[in-house]
């Protein structure tokens, strides 16, 4: 059992800094929990990194990546916690059920709407064009495809065990300047008839009553508190799920002052970052100059780069990055 769980998770669609409360329902006794609803997304690199979740006394909590604020939220908030630490002071009535009469369709078809007498449901959607004709210089004698002139028969080929050679068959070279070849057949157009099944119109619905909801009624479980209760913390619990090796962790910290974690955070990561980050340019150069890209390809890999940044995209966006990063080995190709 855990009071906060906090830390990075990637893996398929899911990568999220968590920040997680469980907290105790003092009426019910029973534990909840409480996700952060926007928690930051985990950096898409392979560089080291360091999480931050700060708890104030006023309910406030900011979740920090290397440093920086990426979120902030209210421990008390429902906009900020799903579900809400604090229950709704109501729930819908368990027990109260819809009539059986209650009629929520709010549109129906017009049952004084009759199917008109010249309403054909069997005509087909498409007929022959009768007006068309064959067009001048159509070659019905050539095939669309022909042997290949230039195949030969392979020197090992078994006529016994591999059956009869054939040539492979390419596109008919006279076919490319005339307009078609072979069988000639009147194409099929719109049919100007077709008016497919025949449905009665939708009018209002007399009878509608509504979307029907339960009514309202007390939550047993509501409660009120100022700020949290939390749970004593006894110990650091350590979670880790992985497919892949090179994953790394260390210098976990909890204090009470947020200079000290700043401070842990310049002596031990800082430096370790810089030269991790000085490492990756050094590498991203020699890769430069061994790929030789070109300027043409460069631009190319950059617009995909900035694709990958785009919002609505986020959920997708390691993936993107990997599948970019693959690609620039071989650009000719991904291009």
């Amino acid at each position: 059992p855990y009071t906060i769980m906090f830390g990075p998770d990637k893996c398929g669609s899911t990568n999220k800094v968590h920040f997680v409360l469980k907290h105790k329902n003092p009426k019910t006794g029973k534990y909840v929990e409480h996700h952060l609803k926007s928690p930051p997304s985990v950096p898409y690199d392979k560089l080291s990194h360091v999480y931050t979740a700060i708890l104030k006394p006023d309910n406030e909590v900011r979740i920090l990546v290397d440093g920086e604020e990426k979120s902030k939220a209210n421990l008390l908030s429902a906009d900020d916690f799903e579900p809400a630490l604090i229950p709704s002071k109501t729930i819908p009535d368990p027990d109260d059920k819809k009539p059986e009469d209650w009629d929520e369709r709010a549109k129906i078809p017009d049952p004084a709407a009759v199917k008109p007498d010249d309403w054909d449901e069997d005509a087909p959607t498409e007929i022959l064009d009768e007006e068309a004709t064959k067009p001048e210089g159509w070659l019905d004698d050539e095939p669309e495809e022909v042997d290949d002139p230039e195949a030969a028969k392979p020197e090992d080929w078994d006529d016994e065990e591999d059956g009869e050679w054939e040539a492979p068959k390419i596109d008919n070279p006279k076919c490319e300047e005339a307009p078609g070849c072979g069988e000639w057949k009147r194409p099929m157009k719109q049919n100007p008839a077709y008016k497919g099944k025949w449905h009665a119109p939708m009018i209002d619905n007399p009878a509608y009553k509504g979307i029907w909801k339960p009514q309202e009624i007390p939550n047993p479980e509501y409660f009120e508190l100022d700020k949290p209760d939390f749970d004593p913390i006894a110990a650091i619990g350590i979670e880790i799920w992985t497919m892949q090796d090179g994953i790394l962790f260390d210098n976990i910290l909890i204090a009470d002052d947020e200079k000290v974690a700043t401070a842990i955070l310049e002596k031990t990561w800082k430096p370790k970052f810089d030269v991790e980050k000085e490492k990756q340019k050094a590498e991203e150069a020699a890769a430069a100059d061994s790929e030789d890209l070109s300027e043409f390809q460069k631009k190319i890999f950059s617009v995909l780069y900035k694709i990958a940044d785009i919002p609505f995209l986020e959920p997708y966006k390691i993936k993107i990055i990997d599948v970019i990063e693959k690609g620039e080995k071989q650009p000719n190709i991904t291009i």
